[in-house]
C-alpha cells in the first residue's frame, strides 16, 4: 500500500516536472523569433569594434564622438542619409570633396568643376583620406558603420559602447 502511494507520488510529480519543463521550452521558442527580428533590425557589425577602429583611424579628425572639428566635418548627419553601401563606397573610394554623394560618384559637371580647382590649386587640398588600402579600416568597414549609424540614430551615445 505504502509503494503504491509513493509511485503515484512520483508519478505526480514526474507529470508536473514535465509540465514545467514544456512551458519552460514553450517559453524559450516563443522568445527566439522576437531576438530574431532584433537580431535582423540591426545593422551588421560590431558597434564596440567600429568604436575601436573609428577611434583609431577618424577621431583624430572628425573628433571622438564623430560629432565634427574644425579641420573635418560632423559624421552623424551625412551617415543617417547613407545606406551601408553609400558608406562603404564613401570610406573606401572617395575623397571629401564637399559633395553630395550623389554627385561624388561619376562623372557629374560639380565633381569636374571641383577636380579642375583642385589641380589649378584654387580650391583646398583633399584631406579625408581613402581608407580603401588600410586593412584595418577596409576590415572593419562593417564594424565603422555599425558604430557611426548607432550613434546617428541616438541608440549609442558618445561614451565607449558595451561590448
Amino acid at each position: 500500500m505504502v509503494m503504491k502511494n509513493v509511485a503515484r507520488i512520483l508519478c505526480a510529480g514526474g507529470v508536473i516536472a514535465s509540465a514545467l519543463l514544456a512551458g519552460c521550452v514553450v517559453e524559450l521558442q516563443n522568445r527566439q523569433p522576437a531576438e530574431e527580428i532584433v537580431r535582423l533590425s540591426q545593422p551588421p557589425g560590431s558597434v564596440y569594434t567600429g568604436w575601436r577602429v573609428f577611434q583609431d583611424r577618424c577621431a583624430g579628425c572628425h573628433g571622438p564622438a564623430g560629432s565634427g572639428t574644425a579641420v573635418a566635418p560632423d559624421l552623424l548627419p551625412k551617415v543617417r542619409q547613407w545606406s551601408s553601401r553609400q558608406f562603404v563606397d564613401f570610406v573606401l573610394t572617395r575623397y571629401d570633396w564637399n559633395l553630395p554623394v550623389a554627385q561624388a560618384g561619376g562623372d557629374s559637371a560639380a565633381r569636374a568643376e571641383l577636380i579642375e580647382q583642385i589641380l589649378q590649386r584654387k580650391q583646398g587640398a583633399l584631406t579625408m583620406p581613402v581608407w580603401q588600402g588600410e586593412p584595418r579600416v577596409s576590415a572593419h568597414i562593417v564594424d565603422l558603420y555599425a558604430y557611426l549609424s548607432a550613434r546617428g540614430d541616438g541608440t549609442q551615445g558618445p561614451e565607449r559602447p558595451v561590448r
